[in-house]
């Protein structure tokens, strides 16, 4: 007799959902970063390659931070973990 399959646990499919977007926004901050790369070099003809490196490197992990963190915030929100903290704020307020 087959088996149904099993259901994944809630924290297992966050962690895959948060991990596909993480690996579209390092995708997306290598491009920002090759942007800006670009730019840095286009405007001084005697830009060192340290300084290519420093802003390739600024760039693209200042961009996965802030969108990292973003996306923390929204799967956060959607996974309900807010409205338990908002819950035990209200409580203490009220007291």
């Amino acid at each position: 007799m087959p088996q149904p399959d099993p259901v994944p646990s809630p924290r297992y499919t966050l962690m895959r959902r948060f991990w596909r977007i993480f690996r579209l926004l390092a995708l997306l901050s290598i491009v920002i970063a090759a942007i800006a790369v670009v730019l840095v070099a286009r405007g001084d003809p005697a830009t060192h390659v340290h300084m290519l490196i420093a802003t390739a490197l600024g760039v693209s992990l200042m961009v996965l931070l802030g969108s990292g963190l973003m996306t923390l915030v929204f799967l956060s929100s959607s996974s309900g973990h807010d409205d338990q903290a908002a819950a035990s704020h209200q409580e203490n307020e009220e007291k």
